[in-house]
């Protein structure tokens, strides 16, 4: 296994892609002469040239419209988008054309293409800048999201949705594009077949206390939260949703069954967020398991601050999720601490 960042598992898996398949290709915003504002397209427009590798202008809604015609076409292409606040200037694009294409044509044309696309707070970007808004994007049928959580994930996942013949939103928290894991060493492979299943969570951590569950970025929070909590001989289960649309339910109902608890993070704002929806599942499938309420820990419902002390309050910390899981346990006495 090698050790890399989560920034080089997406640059090195989507040069593999573009070496494997001809039909791929990227565009977005600054991705070729300047490699992409967070460098994922480093060396792409001197290795595949400006054919395959497109500069586009800033105009969300064109270049987006752009890649659905292409991908009805025959072609696959991935677009960055420089962050997914931009994505409300080609919302139309994705969910009225994109995610709609394929049944309102009665199959005749599917859409292939990716849009990659970072988001999330804690880099003092400002609220139009910071947001998680991936909420809009899994409530439409015809997409598909993505949230990858490690280098590996990232990769995998990545490579999956370059293969799918659906359109397949990808997110990427900001906060994750430096973090390091394992991956294969052969990962960059243009012949590497690891291809994630889309739509399949993962219990990256068994436990028998609780069950904790996050996405994207607050995946590896949970997975330090229960680090943290095993010290004060806490057993809690950590189970990574993956994929948004489609949502894994079973393998987190079938966690709280075991469990009997359960406590979903996000880094998003708690009304009608994910957390609702995953608390609704699990009320549904594990209602006769569960000793005590399914609690949500999600970020303040205020536009993201700028002053870096008053964005750290306002997001989900290892500190405010440790006191759910602790209450949640208290509250149906079992021991704490």
């Amino acid at each position: 296994m090698s050790v890399i960042t989560y920034r080089q598992a997406l640059r090195d898996t989507l040069r593999a892609e573009m070496v494997r398949d001809e039909n791929v290709l990227v565009m977005g915003e600054e991705i070729g002469v300047f490699e992409g504002s967070y460098k994922i397209t480093e060396g792409l427009l001197k290795e595949f040239g400006p054919r395959r590798v497109k500069d586009t202008p800033i105009a969300e809604e064109g270049f987006v419209g752009a890649a659905i015609g292409a991908a009805m076409l025959g072609l696959r292409p991935v677009v960055e988008l420089m962050t997914i606040n931009f994505s409300l200037i080609a919302i139309d694009q994705i969910i009225n054309h994109a995610a709609k294409i394929y049944g309102m044509f009665g199959g005749q044309t599917s859409v292939p293409m990716v849009i990659r696309t970072p988001g999330g707070g804690g880099q003092q970007l400002g609220a139009t800048h910071s947001q998680n808004i991936e909420l809009f994007y899994s409530f439409i049928p015809g997409l598909k999201v993505l949230a990858p959580s490690t280098p590996a994930e990232a990769s995998a996942m990545l490579r999956a949705a370059i293969r799918d013949d659906d359109p397949v939103l990808f997110l990427e928290n900001l906060g994750l594009y430096n973090s390091k894991g394992e991956v294969p060493e052969d990962y960059a492979q243009p012949e590497n077949d690891n291809v994630a299943t889309i739509g399949r969570a993962a219990v990256t951590r068994e436990g028998s206390d609780i069950t904790l569950i996050g996405y994207s970025r607050m995946a590896t929070v949970a997975t330090r939260v229960a680090e943290k909590l095993a010290e004060e001989d806490i057993s809690v289960e950590v189970v990574d949703l993956r994929s948004l649309r489609p949502l894994d339910r079973q393998t987190f109902v079938d966690s709280v069954k075991k469990t009997g608890a359960a406590v979903v993070c996000e880094d998003d704002w708690l009304t009608y967020g994910i957390g609702a929806e995953i608390a609704a599942s699990i009320q549904e499938g594990a209602f006769d398991y569960l000793d005590a309420p399914v609690r949500r820990v999600a970020m303040a419902e205020v536009p993201m601050p700028y002053a870096k002390p008053l964005e750290t309050a306002a997001l989900p910390s290892i500190e405010s999720i440790s006191t759910a899981i602790k209450e949640t346990l208290s509250a149906v006495g079992k021991r704490v601490g």
